[in-house]
């Protein structure tokens, strides 16, 4: 390592793709992250005298935290939750190393002065966040070299460019970010709080109109239980019974009765109707649950909110008409406690918030930009000489422009407000994983090249320059 460059690719580099829904972490050179799970994480406050550190468990100052899906899942006594991020950059660092903790040791499996880290960053961060993060991957886990990046330019990289307007909608925020040269443009950056959070809250808001009750599926220990107690009515178990035994058919019964499956749908002589569309769901809910805390259940019940968003809703084509939208065919979908009925119209005026804020109650339309308007007002701030190149490559990612009709919609938007001498370009891939992904991988695309190796701030470096050669050696 000869001039303070960190000179070894030998060893496959780690790219960390931390964002405010999910976290994103695997090898460079890879076509998709080895980790992905939320970045809520599960805090309990910890025991005297401790105990058995289970898988998802972290244990740090007295607090424990659960990451990943399954730790985050079991219902626990005053569990809160929480993310490490606030605004897209890291606000609460014993959190973020949990997490970090959780990544090494349970995903990459690996120690940390084996890897450099590439990791990205959200386009506005902060000079002290950027130099504590530095300070912490350094002197905490002693890796061997460091690149931060942001999100905005890893993306343009992922998909062939160095040089577009990344249009970004996560949970949090939509973003438009203009990209020249791989440097982003700090003063075109607009951001609007529309985004899936925003989309989860309008459905929450229906279900109240509608009278349905989100039960997460935690809290379900059967659909449609059997009339009165539980019998066994299976001729072999009956035949069983007589013969003081359990035959291994009737054990297994008994187990699945036990494990809470829906078992009358499977033997249940006595089993009632099926709950019939709009009709009050029939359930059965389990019994000694956990004290769970307000923020855990309502977590739980935005999962719900979230498999509904995919299943259900759909950006209109064309700005909303009550007329047309009752004309669209309905979409039937089932609760988690088998409330089932037919979504018609309002499966295209939810999402229509995101477009035309004016339509949405509550909210001053004026104040808030939709996601046409977030791209045009951007590229209206840039240079007028650049405005052809972002013009030609809008490049759509994150999770919430997954919504079905989001890029055909906004295609027709940009389209009508372009100036005619400008050439429009929409880039959104087809892969659902590209889409959510597309950080990670234009990270996993960089940090694999050869000619990128003489751009990571090493070990060295950092011991000779300090903290502040983040600010140099990353733009």
């Amino acid at each position: 390592m000869s001039g303070g460059v960190y000179g070894g690719d030998e060893v496959g580099a780690l790219v960390f793709d931390i964002g405010s829904f999910s976290v994103r972490a695997g090898y460079a050179g890879e076509d998709c992250p080895k980790a992905d799970f939320p970045t809520t994480v599960g805090l309990l406050a910890a025991e005297e005298g401790g105990g058995l550190e289970l898988e998802g468990e972290k244990e740090k100052k007295g607090k424990i935290f659960h990451i990943d899906t399954n730790a985050l899942h079991v219902p626990r006594d005053g569990a809160e939750v929480m993310s490490p991020l606030k605004n897209g950059m890291i606000e609460d660092w014993e959190c973020f190393r949990a997490i970090l903790d959780h990544t090494y040791s349970k995903h990459v499996k690996s120690e940390p002065n084996l890897h450099p880290v590439l990791m990205s960053e959200a386009p506005w961060n902060t000079r002290a966040k950027r130099e504590k993060l530095t300070e912490l991957m350094f002197e905490q886990y002693n890796i061997p070299a460091f690149f931060l990046c942001k999100t905005a330019v890893l993306t343009a990289f992922a998909n062939g460019r160095s040089t577009g307007l990344v249009l970004d909608s996560g949970a949090t925020h939509t973003t438009a970010i203009p990209v020249h040269d791989g440097y982003v443009l700090q003063q075109g950056i607009v951001k609007s709080p529309l985004a899936g959070d925003f989309i989860s809250m309008q459905c929450r808001e229906l279900f109240q109109e509608m009278a349905i009750d989100i039960i997460p599926p935690y809290m379900i220990a059967a659909k449609l239980p059997l009339t009165g107690d539980f019998q066994i009515s299976c001729t072999c178990c009956m035949s069983a019974r007589h013969g003081n035994r359990l035959s291994l058919f009737s054990l297994f019964c008994h187990l699945l009765w036990a494990t809470e499956e829906r078992t009358q749908c499977l033997f249940g002589a006595g089993a009632q109707e099926p709950v019939r569309e709009g009709a009050p769901p029939n359930w059965k809910k389990k019994e000694k649950l956990p004290q769970v805390s307000k923020s855990w259940h309502n977590y739980m019940c935005n999962e719900v909110i979230q498999d509904f968003q995919a299943s259900v809703l759909q950006v209109s084509d064309s700005p909303y008409d009550e007329q047309v939208a009752a004309q669209m065919p309905t979409v039937h979908y089932e609760m988690p406690n088998g409330y089932n009925t037919d979504y018609g119209a309002e499966r295209l005026r939810i999402p229509e918030g995101l477009f035309d804020p004016s339509n949405v109650k509550g909210l001053s339309g004026n104040t808030m930009l939709g996601v046409g308007h977030v791209v045009t007002t951007s590229i209206g701030m840039c240079d007028i000489d650049i405005r052809p190149g972002l013009y030609g490559s809008v490049i759509v990612t994150g999770g919430n422009t997954l919504l079905q009709g989001f890029t055909d919609r906004l295609n027709r938007e940009l389209s009508q407000k372009t100036p005619p001498s400008m050439r429009l370009k929409l880039i959104a891939s087809n892969s659902t994983m590209e889409r959510k992904f597309s950080p990670w991988i234009g990270g996993s695309i960089l940090a694999s090249l050869g000619t990128f190796q003489q751009m990571w701030i090493s070990k060295q470096e950092y011991e000779e320059g300090g903290k502040q050669c983040v600010e140099r050696k990353c733009p």
